[in-house]
């Protein structure tokens, strides 16, 4: 039988997921969740932009409506401050594990690196959004960083699907917003996970959970398994 007061009692973890388009990110997040799930823990799967009704709205708009950087950048963070009060912030306080497709480091990457938005524009709206009482702000307490040069993420791209506007971008581009991840991953290492997503699936599969084992947040025959 279930323990259902020693689940409650455990608190909420939160996991992003960052990479350029094409690095394999989705593949593993599905075989993490269920990984978590074998150990009793509740989990909520979600996304960014995205994860309620009106976030994923503003995601539409996002990936195909011609904008300049400053109203994409705000409707980002908008999209951002739905999801944190209407999914991530309650499923935390149930102590779920809360598996994220992305958070605001792919903002800085993205819009920052990316577009050549000013980074300090975007961390004064970080601050907004995010800010917590005390000061803090709500950050993941880990990002699983997907590494993957640009022009290999180009070759898994090509002929998948029809590309939104920043997975047509060309090759350049993502140049610059995997330098906007590195960046970040060199301002907060304790955050990051960087995990080598060139390699194999199974490769991948074992640096990520690995990384989760050494932090605690893992048993090591769950993590064993192959990602699904």
């Amino acid at each position: 039988m279930t323990d259902t007061s020693a689940t409650a009692a455990r608190p909420g973890l939160f996991i992003s997921f960052e990479g350029i388009d094409g690095a394999g990110k989705s593949t593993h997040i599905a075989g993490l969740a269920d990984a978590f799930r074998a150990q009793g823990r509740q989990v909520t799967l979600t996304r960014e932009p995205g994860g309620t009704p009106l976030a994923e709205q503003l995601r539409t708009l996002v990936l195909s409506a011609p904008m300049d950087p400053l109203t994409e950048a705000l409707l980002v963070f908008a999209a951002r401050r739905d999801h944190l009060a209407q999914v991530i912030e309650p499923a935390l306080a149930r102590g779920d594990v809360v598996l994220c497709d992305r958070f605001t480091d792919a903002t800085f990457a993205y819009q920052g690196a990316g577009r050549g938005f000013d980074p300090g524009t975007l961390a004064v709206l970080e601050q907004w959004v995010q800010g917590r009482e005390g000061g803090t702000l709500r950050q993941p307490d880990a990002t699983i960083w997907f590494d993957l040069p640009a022009e290999t993420a180009a070759e898994r791209l090509a002929g998948a699907r029809v590309p939104d506007k920043f997975e047509s971008q060309p090759v350049e581009f993502f140049r610059r917003v995997a330098r906007g991840y590195a960046d970040r991953a060199a301002a907060e290492p304790g955050r990051f996970v960087r995990v080598d997503a060139a390699r194999t699936r199974h490769e991948v599969w074992q640096q990520l959970t690995g990384a989760l084992v050494r932090r605690g947040w893992l048993a090591i025959m769950v993590a064993a398994r192959p990602g699904g």
